[in-house]
C-alpha cells in the first residue's frame, strides 16, 4: 500500500486548489507548515467536510451524502464506505492524538499522521506503520494550530515543519458536522478491536449517520455529533471470523444509552478522555460472516435524536 501521507496530501492539494469553491482558506505559517482552515474562522460547507473526510482516512474511502428521513423530515445524512477499514479507519481516521502545547492550545488529531507515530494500540494490532516526509493531521479545535502545534507534530512524527500539513475545522462547524457523522463505521470497528477482536479481518466497513446541524455552542455541538452517532449511526460489516460478542459494539449495549451526550459530557467534567468508552459506538450494526451467519444487534432513536438536534 502507498504511503497514506502522500496519498492525503493530494487530497489537501485539492483543498488549496479549490479553496475558493469550497470556502476554506489555506496558508503557510512561519516555520514552513500548511494550515487548510476548513471551519474555524472559515465557512466550509457540506462539501468541503467531505473533502475532509478524505483527508481524515487518506483517500481509502468513499465519501457522499444523500437525503433521507428524521423524525419524518427530510434529513442529509452521510455515508462511507471502505474495503480497508483497518488502516483507513483506525490507522488514519480516528481521532487518537491529543495536542496540547504551552502556550495553551488544546485540540484533536485525527488522519495518516498518526501512523508516523504508531503508538496507539491500534497500530500493533493492525501491523500497519507510514514513512514519509509528509505528514498530515486534521485538527479539531475552537483555533487555529499555530507554529508551536505544527512543530510538534513535525517533530513526533520525525518530518521537517514544511513537510507538515494542517487542515482545521471546530466541531460545531459544517464540516465539524460532516466528519463526525462519517465515523459511524470507524466507531465501531475501534469497538471490535476493544473487544478482542482482530481488526484486520474486517473485510469492508460502510456507515451513515445524520448530519448534525451545525452551532458555535462547542458544548452543544459535542452533543449534537455524538448523538448522531450513538442514536443515528447505522454501520454494515463485513468480517471474516464468527464472534459472540458482537451484540457489544454497539451504543444500546452502555450503560449510558439513553442519556444525551452532552449530559454525559457533564458527568465527566467536561472532559473528553474521561468519557467511559462505550457511549462512542454507532446505534445498530450488521454483521456479515463471510459463509457464515448475519447479526444485527442495537437500534436507532429518532425521538431522542430529534430532541438533541432542536427539532421543534
Amino acid at each position: 500500500m502507498e504511503s497514506i501521507n502522500r496519498t492525503a496530501i493530494e487530497l489537501v492539494d485539492e483543498a488549496l486548489d479549490f479553496a475558493g469553491e469550497l470556502d476554506v482558506v489555506g496558508y503557510e505559517l512561519d516555520n514552513g507548515a500548511t494550515v487548510v482552515d476548513f471551519g474555524v474562522d472559515a465557512a466550509g460547507g457540506v462539501e468541503a467536510g467531505l473533502l475532509l473526510a478524505e483527508i481524515q482516512t487518506a483517500g481509502l474511502a468513499n465519501l457522499q451524502t444523500r437525503m433521507g428521513e428524521l423524525a419524518g423530515a427530510p434529513r442529509q445524512y452521510v455515508e462511507l464506505s471502505t474495503d480497508h477499514p483497518a488502516v483507513a479507519l483506525l490507522c488514519s481516521q480516528k481521532a487518537g492524538w491529543e495536542i496540547t502545547t504551552e502556550d495553551g492550545f488544546e485540540g484533536l488529531g485525527s488522519g495518516p499522521a498518526r501512523a508516523l507515530v504508531g503508538r496507539e494500540t491500534e497500530f500493533e494490532r493492525v501491523g500497519y506503520y507510514d514513512s514519509s516526509e509528509f505528514a498530515t493531521l486534521a485538527v479539531e479545535s475552537t483555533a487555529l494550530p499555530d507554529e508551536a502545534v505544527a512543530e510538534q507534530v513535525a517533530e513526533l512524527a520525525e518530518v521537517d515543519a514544511d513537510g507538515v500539513f494542517l487542515p482545521a475545522f471546530a466541531t460545531g462547524s459544517t464540516a465539524g458536522s460532516v466528519t463526525t457523522a462519517a465515523r459511524a463505521a470507524e466507531l465501531a470497528v475501534f469497538r471490535l478491536l476493544e473487544i478482542g477482536y482482530e481488526p484486520t479481518d474486517v473485510l469492508h466497513a460502510s456507515g451513515s449517520a445524520p448530519l448534525a446541524p451545525a452551532t458555535r455552542d462547542e458544548t452543544e455541538a459535542m452533543g449534537r455529533t455524538n448523538d448522531a452517532l450513538a442514536y443515528g449511526g447505522e454501520v454494515h460489516l463485513q468480517v471474516a471470523r464468527d464472534d459472540d460478542r458482537f451484540d457489544e459494539i454497539v451504543s444500546t449495549a452502555g450503560e449510558e444509552y439513553g442519556t444525551p451526550f452532552v449530559e454525559v459530557f457533564e458527568d465527566a467534567d467536561w472532559d473528553f478522555y474521561d468519557v467511559p468508552e462505550s457511549v462512542f459506538a454507532p446505534a445498530q450494526v450488521t454483521v456479515d460472516v463471510v459463509d457464515g451467519p448475519v447479526y444485527t444487534v442495537g437500534e436507532t432513536d429518532e425521538e431522542l435524536l430529534a430532541e438533541s438536534f432542536g427539532y421543534r
